[in-house]
């Protein structure tokens, strides 16, 4: 995972060093800057290593808004910073204790992708990799353990997409990223099983957007 995360951060520079060497204008109408609102639905495609106890997690899905903000270095080269925030609720399943509710948690998962665009008419595609830092707040433990703690992660991003253009500023966007996200969690349930257990979670969401965009 270190490894590959170091490969798409050198990538990004390397597609930035690029993008600024073009002499191409910043986008087909010159704007460098491009915001998007999106509705997002976040599936979590997960797995965990549990010790002790054994099984695996279940992850709920979570739908809220996404707004993002890309520069454009030129017609063709981008980068793009994704914010939002998700709750999901947790849950240890098939474990030797059962299935355990571990309540919910918030993620905050910025994400910067590099991006390079087809373009040539109303319909532009797009592809885009880069770097996912998450964040975990807002930790409800639930009615088993005592504590659930989640460990800061670093992952990466694979993206594609596309914009239709309604006019000169406005266009429709269509999105779907695969973030590659892993954290370890440790579950204090010292009161219901007598252990502190620890799990090596894989997270792993798809994330599919729709939205509106504006060119400035």
């Amino acid at each position: 995972m270190r490894k590959t995360v170091i490969f798409v951060m050198a990538a990004l520079m390397g597609l930035m060093n690029l993008a600024t060497a073009q002499d191409a204008p910043a986008n087909n109408d010159g704007s460098k800057w491009q915001f998007r609102l999106r509705g997002i639905v976040v599936t979590p495609d997960e797995s965990a290593d549990i010790e002790a106890i054994g099984g695996d997690v279940s992850i709920s899905t979570a739908f809220v808004p996404e707004f993002d903000i890309s520069y454009f270095f030129n017609e063709n080269w981008s980068l793009e910073l994704i914010l939002a925030t998700t709750k999901h609720d947790v849950e240890a399943v098939g474990t030797a204790a059962g299935d355990i509710d571990l309540g919910h948690v918030w993620l905050l998962p910025p994400t910067l992708t590099g991006q390079y665009h087809f373009t040539g008419g109303d319909f532009v595609p797009y592809l885009g990799a880069g770097v996912n830092l998450t964040l975990f707040y807002g930790v409800d433990e639930g009615p088993v353990a005592d504590d659930v703690d989640y460990d800061t992660a670093l992952g990466f991003a694979l993206q594609g997409g596309f914009d239709f253009m309604l006019n000169d500023k406005w266009f429709l966007n269509f999105d779907v990223k695969k973030l590659f996200l892993n954290t370890d969690a440790t579950v204090n349930a010292t009161t219901a099983l007598g252990a502190t257990v620890t799990a090596d979670v894989d997270i792993n969401p798809w994330i599919f957007g729709f939205g509106v965009g504006v060119k400035l």
